[in-house]
């Protein structure tokens, strides 16, 4: 839409500098049929630029949100792997604060046992 837009633009653009051109220049009908030929091959050769110019950036802007995909699955992928390994890292901790903790209730009925005995 924006090229389409762009491209009207420069058409409008040079049918309206080469009105004024011919409105206002002192040159004979040759000269004038050569400038606006001139004028028109230019404007011609910029909407091919603007063409080219919008392909290569749509080009670019896909492969740079493939990449960014890419490197989205990637980063998860190393996050869940790290997680793991934490969880991997931790859990033998883990048992064995369970395991204190068992062993400090025990010892904690014991001792209200033994306080209700005395």
């Amino acid at each position: 839409m924006k090229a389409k837009s762009l491209a009207l633009g420069f058409v409008v653009g040079g049918a309206v500098g080469a009105s004024v051109t011919l409105l206002n220049a002192p040159r004979s009908g040759k000269d004038t049929r050569e400038h606006f030929k001139l004028q028109a091959n230019e404007v011609k050769e910029a909407i091919k630029k603007a063409k080219v110019n919008g392909k290569l950036l749509s080009d670019q802007i896909i492969a740079t949100s493939k990449e960014g995909a890419e490197l989205i699955k990637d980063l998860s992928t190393d996050m869940k792997e790290s997680i793991d390994q934490w969880q991997q890292t931790i859990k033998p901790h883990q048992d064995n604060i369970e395991q204190y903790l068992k062993e400090i209730e025990m010892r904690l009925e014991e001792l209200e046992l033994e306080s209700q005995r005395s």
